[in-house]
């Protein structure tokens, strides 16, 4: 009985809201007869173009760029979308109108995992958003900051080779390169290393890995807000019973942390850092536990074939009789070259986070209408013919010529942040 009335309670709901949509639609339709929108394909009435994308949301819009340009305008229920699929379009929207666009839209995963989108990823632009990321360029992820961890980040890679020396037969390199990375992260970010049962059950990566797929799944009420109290796909349960599971070790954390205060002489972690700001109260705005909870959720831990080339390459810089030092890096260029490759081929965000226009704005001669989400698709971006044919396979030699234009291309749209500045966290990376 239950079960039918909400049945009948969601059907009412779309029929109505589907009317109230289409008159909604209808009357900006008028509104924008005179306004010059960016070329796209032609929709449906209620879902807009959200029956075009795939399992492979990037690579669908890829196509479909290829069509109608590099910006495109699609719309994804009841949100107008402009699809950036080229490096300079990236450019006008991430640095020309960086101010236009600086801001984060409402997200319901955000919402619920990240303390009402308290976080740098996700939170809005404006007063708030600047002060926390100020602290987190001078105080987490200064220069200067991440190098006091140099010792600890030497100390973990040699027993990271005394620990291959000692094994036996087939090595996952890959899965020891990621627990390596983790382990160093842990120690930066908490002060110590912490094992898998210690988040949940599941473990650390499986935790990680379920909150990027509740903050990438398309959610109904991100495109038809009217839907998100019903919770339809059963996401906004998932998605709380993860931020309980976050909450809690995040809360252990800060626990162990005011319990234990800090050894003298210790380097301080980015916990110890951030609860002496909170004590201090020299904050701008009232910092409390939900913030410091909202960074760690952001900077907690989460491959190309081998070339010969790099392999000589290390032996010519850094020789047979040394390991390989952070100092060294900056004359190791090939090995640069394969980074960017790799960025090119297998960027780590194939789609960006999306944007979101805070005002009405003209953009290389198109109408880009107040609330609009930007989203830039990286994926196309690396596969962008400029100058002969475009190298799908990896290929790091042809950094050199045209590729090397695309890969820095590439390599500096990770680098564009809101607000004009560099990347947060990049010199961690």
């Amino acid at each position: 009985m239950a079960i039918s009335f909400l049945f009948c309670l969601t059907l009412i709901s779309i029929l109505t809201s589907s009317l109230l949509f289409h008159k909604f639609i209808t009357s900006k339709n008028k509104k924008n007869k005179n306004k010059k929108l960016p070329p796209g394909p032609k929709g449906v009435p209620i879902l807009g173009h959200l029956h075009m994308l795939g399992k492979n949301p990037h690579q669908d819009l890829h196509k479909l760029a290829k069509q109608h340009g590099p910006i495109m305008y699609m719309q994804f229920g009841f949100v107008p979308n402009i699809i950036v699929s080229s490096p300079k379009s990236a450019e006008l929207f991430l640095k020309t109108h960086d101010l236009v666009f600086a801001s984060r839209p409402p997200h319901q995963a955000a919402k619920y995992i990240s303390w009402d989108q308290r976080n740098l990823s996700f939170g809005p632009y404006g007063p708030y958003w600047r002060n926390m990321r100020k602290l987190c360029t001078l105080e987490l992820l200064s220069n200067l900051k991440i190098n006091s961890f140099q010792p600890m980040r030497k100390e973990e890679l040699g027993m990271f080779i005394e620990s291959l020396k000692e094994c036996r037969g087939v090595v996952d390199i890959s899965a020891k390169i990621s627990a390596l990375t983790a382990e160093m992260s842990c120690r930066m970010v908490f002060g110590k290393k912490y094992e898998d049962k210690d988040i949940d059950e599941r473990g650390f990566k499986s935790v990680i890995q379920e909150g990027m797929r509740l903050a990438a799944v398309p959610n109904l009420g991100d495109y038809f807000p009217f839907l998100g109290v019903l919770d339809l796909q059963g996401l906004t349960r998932k998605m709380k019973a993860l931020a309980k599971v976050f909450d809690d070790f995040f809360e252990k954390v800060i626990d162990e942390h005011v319990r234990d205060g800090r050894s003298h002489g210790k380097v301080k972690d980015f916990v110890d850092t951030m609860m002496s700001i909170m004590q201090s109260g020299q904050f701008e705005f009232q910092f409390d536990r939900r913030h410091v909870k909202a960074v760690l959720l952001v900077i907690t831990p989460k491959k190309p074939k081998s070339d010969e080339k790099v392999q000589k390459e290390l032996e010519n810089v850094v020789g047979l009789d040394r390991m390989v030092e952070e100092s060294d890096l900056d004359q190791l260029q090939y090995l640069d070259m394969v980074v960017k490759e790799t960025f090119r081929l297998h960027p780590a965000a194939p789609l960006l986070l999306p944007h979101y226009a805070m005002e009405d704005c003209t953009v290389d001669g198109y109408d880009i209408k107040k609330e609009s989400r930007i989203i830039v698709n990286t994926y196309a971006i690396g596969r962008i013919q400029t100058r002969g044919p475009i190298q799908i396979s990896f290929f790091p030699r042809g950094l050199s010529g045209v590729i090397l234009m695309l890969g820095d291309r590439i390599f500096s749209s990770y680098r564009l942040a809101r607000g004009g500045e560099v990347a947060l966290g990049y010199n961690w990376g």
